[in-house]
C-alpha cells in the first residue's frame, strides 16, 4: 500500500475506531478491486461508476461475502 493510501486508511481507522490493521489491502484485494473498477468504468461507459461499484463491493464484503465471489458475479 502506498503512503497516500496508508495515510487515508489510518485517518479512516481513527475516525471509525476500527483498528488500522483490519483495513489492510492485500495485493490480491488491490488487483480485484482495480478489476471491479475497470469493469464498472468500461462496461457502463461512465467512469464515475467505478468508485461507486467498489463501494458496493465493500458493503457486500462487509456483510459477509468474499471479495472474489463479488468479483466473479460481475465478470
Amino acid at each position: 500500500m502506498d503512503q497516500w493510501l496508508q495515510s487515508a486508511r489510518d485517518a479512516m481507522a481513527r475516525a471509525s475506531g476500527v483498528p488500522a490493521e483490519e483495513l489492510e489491502l492485500s495485493p490480491a484485494d488491490v488487483r480485484t478491486l482495480l478489476d471491479i473498477a475497470r469493469v464498472a468504468a468500461h462496461d457502463s461507459g461512465d467512469r464515475t461508476n467505478a468508485p461507486l461499484l467498489c463501494y458496493l463491493a465493500g458493503l457486500t464484503v462487509g456483510r459477509g461475502a468474499e471479495l472474489a465471489d463479488v468479483a466473479d458475479a460481475l465478470a
